[in-house]
Parts: C-alpha cells; structure tokens; sequence
C-alpha cells in the first residue's frame, strides 16, 4: 500500500485500539482514584501503539477481522505500559520524562507509580480473559503465552540481565539476549496472540513467530539508535540516557553504522517473511519499513 494508505491504516488500528482501551480500565475516578488517575494518566500518555496494531495485522494475515483481537490487543498495551512505568522508577532507570510528559512516579510519588504498574500488568489478563468471540482453548493458550513471554524467562528476566550488565563491558551476546526476551519477548507474543486467536495454521504461525523475532530485534537496535540520535520533540523522552548509565547496547558493541545495517537486514527479512505470508499480510510488510524508518 502506498504510504498515504498506510499511514491511514495505522490511523484506523490506533483510533479502533484507543477506543478499547477506554473499555479496558476501571473508571477513573473509581475508589481509590490515586491508583486509577495515575492508570490512566501512563496508559494514555500517548505511544505508537505499535504492539496492538502488530496482534491486529497478524490476525489480519491470516484473514481475521480486527474487532476480535482488541482484547489481546489491549492486553499487551497494558503490559508495555506497566513495563514502562517500572523501567521508569528511580531503583531502574530512574527518568523523568515518557512519551515527552513527567513519568509516572514523577506526578504521582513512587509507591503509586510502581502499585499502577502492578495494577496494569493484572488488568491485563482480565482484558485477555475476554476474549469472548474466540474458542476458549486458544484464550488459554495465549494467556499462557503472554504470562510467559512478560515473566521471569522473558521481559523481568531480560531486565534483570540488563541491571547486571550496566557499567561493565558491552558484550554482543548479552545484548543479543537482553534485545530478545525484553522488547523482543513481548513483540514476538503481539505476533503470536494475533495467529493463536485467529486459528492460524501450524506453518502460518512459524512465519508470524519469525517476523515477531526479526521486527522485534530490529525495533530495539533502532531504539538503541535514537538514544543517540533522537530528538526529544519526537522521541518523548532524553537522549543519550543509555551512554550516560553504561548499558549494554547494539552501537555500544558493534558501533553505530553496524547497528543500523543490522536493523536493516532484520526489517528486510521480516518484510520477505511478511511476503511469504500472502497479501493478506501487506500491513506487516509495510509495518516492517515503518520500524526502520522511525524516528520515534
């Protein structure tokens, strides 16, 4: 599709996620309204909404409506943002701006911001629970696999791999591992929740699992990169951040114009898996020149 058709496509997904979204939290002024104002102050801080709008293009590869996977699609919005507001705390990474506005425990204090993240990552399973439309069996494996793929062998595992690695040197494979079960992890499920759900075949789910992989790898090397090279106005959030603690990153390892060939040949190979999967899957192609090209 040309970029003007993607660009509204992408438009469609965000306004048909945000509404969900709304649907997807108490009220914000439930009892007690400190924990919901700050739930709703980080989950509609703004974002690309990236990871939902991958569920939606995935089901769509394999001839699924979207409307079906708006719980899953919200389920994996609730956890990124949970992640966020704990990457954001100062026993983390300690920032002060996301999505260009003060962090959550910058507004409200560190023991509601970390209570709200809490909070966001259980909502989340109700959201996915939901899943009304959908054969049960496949709820319960893609609750399984999300639980999974934010856990202990997943995203908290990776970001415990990262605190231990800050200060000391850049080592490829532990970048490879962080990259792959933190933002990767989660990346990888928004692929698989999109095909699990909308009961793709067996060899339709190792094409999106591949592209979960490859675009997921890509996204955090092209992450790696505007640490160095963003600017705030489009990023949200401070530059250089990454240099200044020491983490393990891809230009830290293998320098800049490494990193981005890198992210290059990984958005190229996730367009060709995209491809493969028929035209059907045309979003996730262009999604894929969409990473690489971000500047966001």
């Amino acid at each position: 599709m040309a970029m003007s058709e993607f660009k509204a496509y992408l438009g469609a997904r965000r306004q048909l996620i945000q509404e969900a979204l709304m649907q997807s939290l108490p009220p914000v002024d439930s009892y007690p309204p400190q924990i919901h104002e700050a739930m709703h102050y980080s989950l509609f801080a703004g974002g690309k909404r990236l990871r939902p709008i991958l569920v939606l293009a995935a089901g769509e590869a394999v001839n699924s409506p979207p409307e079906p996977l708006l719980p899953a699609a919200c389920a994996v919005e609730l956890i990124h943002t949970y992640s966020l507001i704990h990457d954001d705390l100062p026993s983390m990474d300690d920032d002060d701006f996301r999505r260009g506005k003060p962090t959550c425990h910058r507004v409200f204090g560190e023991a509601i911001a970390l209570l709200a993240g809490d909070a966001l990552l259980t909502q989340a399973f109700v959201c996915l629970s939901r899943s009304e439309a959908i054969e049960p069996a496949r709820v319960i494996q893609a609750i399984n696999e999300l639980a999974q793929a934010a856990g202990s062998q997943g995203m908290i595992g990776s970001q415990v791999v990262d605190l231990a690695a800050e200060g000391g040197p850049a080592e490829l494979d532990t970048v490879e591992y962080i990259h792959a079960h933190k933002t990767g992890s989660l990346i990888r499920v928004c692929l698989r929740l999109g095909g699990i759900l909308s009961g793709a075949a067996e060899e339709q789910m190792a094409l999106l699992t591949r592209y979960g992989e490859a675009i997921g790898l890509a996204f955090q090397i092209t992450d790696d990169i505007l640490d160095i090279e963003g600017d705030f106005q489009k990023t949200g959030k401070k530059t250089g951040m990454d240099t200044y603690r020491g983490k393990a990153t891809y230009p830290a390892c293998v320098g800049l114009e490494a990193a981005r060939r890198k992210a290059g040949e990984l958005c190229q190979e996730a367009a060709a898996l995209a491809h493969e999967l028929g035209p059907a899957a045309k979003p996730l192609f262009d999604l894929a020149n969409y990473v690489f090209e971000r500047q966001e």
